[in-house]
């Protein structure tokens, strides 16, 4: 998964982007309201961390404006203002889920993983793509009842195609998720993941399209 990190406190945001990082997550990190609102419109994320007092432009009003363009883009409001009328506020501006500071990272974690699962309709943190199973809350991955050992970038390389079982994911999309929008990485890179992939789960389990990217079939047996 690919995060947006908008927060312009430079201690806090260094913490929740090692902390992300750590997790697995690639995170794009941002500190003013206008920058937060132009990545907003190239909907390269996946998730949106939106704190509410930038510099620039309000948080609340970069909000109100990407709802406003119809930027679908999940977004979880991380705020001190913790009074009833601000969180009302903030979730009808448009926000997905509103965290208050100060918070654990395992609660932020948690929240994450809910909003992950609800943007793809899962009721739980696994999904299952036919002998194919990966689990969001310890992530773990067995194939054919059997575990996998995978590394962060493995993983969240094998979570991006099994989210988008039977259809095909963009090299971009994929890089994005993987690395964020902050650093240039060659398709060499990415190759090398998903040759890692196949070793482990079998060469039949991703197909290549080329010169547009893989998907991972829906009937792996």
């Amino acid at each position: 998964m690919h995060i947006t990190l908008v927060e312009d406190d430079l201690q806090l945001g260094a913490a929740i982007e090692s902390a992300l990082q750590r997790l697995g997550y690639a995170v794009t990190w941002l500190r003013d309201g206008r920058t937060a609102l132009e990545a907003m419109r190239e909907e390269a994320a996946d998730l949106i961390l939106l704190d509410l007092g930038l510099p620039g432009k309000d948080g609340l009003d970069v909000l109100r404006e990407a709802r406003r363009l119809n930027i679908r883009t999940p977004v979880l409001v991380m705020s001190a203002r913790d009074a009833l009328p601000a969180r009302i506020s903030g979730l009808d501006a448009g926000a997905d889920d509103y965290l208050i500071k100060p918070f654990h990272v395992d609660e932020l974690a948690a929240r994450i993983r809910s909003l992950a699962r609800r943007t793809h309709g899962l009721a739980d943190n696994r999904i299952e793509v036919g002998a194919l199973k990966l689990d969001l809350g310890d992530m773990s991955v067995s194939y054919r009842d059997n575990p996998v050992e995978l590394t962060k970038r493995e993983f969240t390389l094998l979570q991006a195609l099994m989210e988008r079982a039977g259809r095909l994911v963009r090299r971009e999309h994929l890089k994005n998720a993987l690395y964020g929008l902050d650093r240039e990485v060659g398709d060499g890179a990415l190759e090398v993941l998903v040759h890692g992939l196949r070793r482990k789960l079998g060469f039949d389990t991703i197909r290549t399209v080329r010169g547009f990217g893989y998907m991972i079939p829906r009937d792996i047996a």
